[in-house]
């Protein structure tokens, strides 16, 4: 059962999915009942996971979030484990997915991925003992073909069950006392979920935590999570956490999670992309306090002009404002006027060609009593759900 179907007709108050924004109320839920979340010896407080997600999580994105709040425990873009044991042989820099990792506010979880339990050992004591990770997670859930069928990685492994407990059982070993997690999927295919096996290896293979996306690899992210499957789990694992993950798009809906699916927490992704303030609404409304208001358009975009400025800062003009082209794409998702802002927006290539499309065709509050010359009439112009996300970003 999909989370977004039960509460397709129950929007959040303060306008979370539309441009038109009623600042003058925030609107309060009734407060879970929720237990303290350890994984390890490490506490979430909320528990309310940032989602890694390759080609976006960077650390612009994470300091973004970090400064409105609400994030338990954020984590970094997926690393490639064999890639960083490469880079290490040959005396190169290390992996720019962790750049300013050593230095980042804590709590921080970094996942990796590979299918050897050697490779993965060496990156994880790395991790643990000279970054400092709070967590070390382990994907086993990216359902991208240059994951799973070239490297037989991934969501992959969800049909070799003895490789990912070597795996998850060596990172174990080595990364002591820092916990180490694992995400997955429901199975590799509808015919073949196997999520209550898989989730009693993770635990008795020694993991800490276990976060499960409520599609199967083969689904990618096509129709919606079944969060009854995911909720299936819980009473099959002893001690460890369950953290649900799939379609969390509003305040409410991170409420009923834990109110209808068992889960101990909740991990927030795609949505959060052009809305790094959900957590913070999630927050609220998980402890039962009003839930903040969307911001203004004008703030929004204030907002993504930061972002911008921070992946500049870390990646140069060029590369940066290359790099900004899909992250304005998903600040201005589900707005009058986002598809005509995202045609122009995906052609920049300068500084100034951005702040220029920005200034004429960002959406900005409705005027009934004036259009803006730059946006077509609205009912054309509303992007598609979640359709400013490519192929590469696994969740």
């Amino acid at each position: 059962m999909s989370i977004i179907a039960e509460n397709e007709t129950s929007q959040p108050a303060s306008g979370c999915t539309t441009s038109s924004v009623d600042l003058g109320h925030e609107v309060a839920v009734p407060a879970v009942s929720v237990a303290p979340l350890w994984i390890g010896n490490l506490l979430v407080d909320p528990p309310i996971f940032q989602a890694p997600m390759a080609g976006y999580t960077n650390f612009a994105f994470r300091q973004i979030v970090r400064e409105y709040g609400g994030a338990g425990l954020q984590a970094t873009e997926m690393v490639n484990a064999r890639g960083f044991v490469w880079l290490d042989e040959h005396d190169c820099e290390h992996p720019d997915r962790l750049w300013g990792v050593k230095d980042e506010a804590r709590p921080l979880a970094v996942q990796i991925w590979d299918n050897d339990p050697e490779i993965m050992a060496k990156v994880g004591i790395r991790l643990a003992q000279e970054y400092g990770v709070s967590v070390v997670d382990i994907n086993f859930g990216c359902p991208v073909k240059q994951v799973t069928e070239k490297a037989h990685s991934g969501s992959y492994l969800l049909r070799d069950p003895e490789r990912m407990y070597a795996i998850i059982s060596r990172l174990v070993e080595v990364c002591y006392p820092t916990p180490v997690t694992a995400k997955i999927r429901l199975g590799c295919t509808r015919k073949t979920m196997n999520h209550v096996e898989i989730a009693k290896v993770v635990e008795r293979a020694g993991a800490s935590a276990l976060t499960v996306h409520g599609r199967t690899a083969e689904d990618f992210f096509k129709g919606s999570a079944d969060w009854n499957k995911i909720a299936e789990i819980k009473e099959h694992l002893e001690k460890i956490p369950l953290i649900g993950n799939g379609d969390l798009q509003t305040p409410e809906q991170v409420v009923h999670a834990f109110q209808h699916y068992k889960v101990d927490g909740v991990m927030i992704a795609r949505a959060a992309l052009g809305r790094p303030w959900l957590f913070a609404q999630a927050a609220a409304a998980l402890a039962g306090k009003p839930i903040p208001p969307e911001p203004t358009l004008d703030q929004q975009r204030a907002c993504m002009l930061r972002h911008y400025d921070m992946v500049v800062d870390r990646f140069g003009t060029q590369k940066g404002t290359m790099l900004m082209r899909k992250f304005a794409c998903c600040y201005a998702q589900s707005k009058h006027g986002a598809r005509h802002f995202r045609t122009n927006v995906v052609r920049v290539e300068t500084p100034e060609q951005f702040y220029e499309v920005v200034e004429k065709y960002f959406p900005r509050e409705l005027d009934p009593n004036k259009t803006n010359p730059h946006l077509p009439d609205s009912g054309s112009s509303t992007a598609e759900p979640q359709d400013c996300i490519d192929e590469g970003c696994c969740e």
